[in-house]
């Protein structure tokens, strides 16, 4: 893979609002998928494809 090719695979994964806001949150320490679920309104296995 080129390293423009990794750089452009992970700006797509970064362009997702909710997906950030995980990292974010998962910066602060650990959290169970039900804790980083709970601002989204979205389903657990939702949550859970975003890891």
């Amino acid at each position: 893979m080129q390293p423009t090719d990794q750089i452009s695979l992970t700006f797509a994964a970064l362009a997702d609002p909710t997906r950030r806001s995980i990292l974010t949150r998962l910066a602060e320490g650990e959290a169970t998928v039900n804790e980083l679920a709970e601002p989204f309104p979205v389903s657990l296995p939702a949550i859970s494809r975003h890891l």
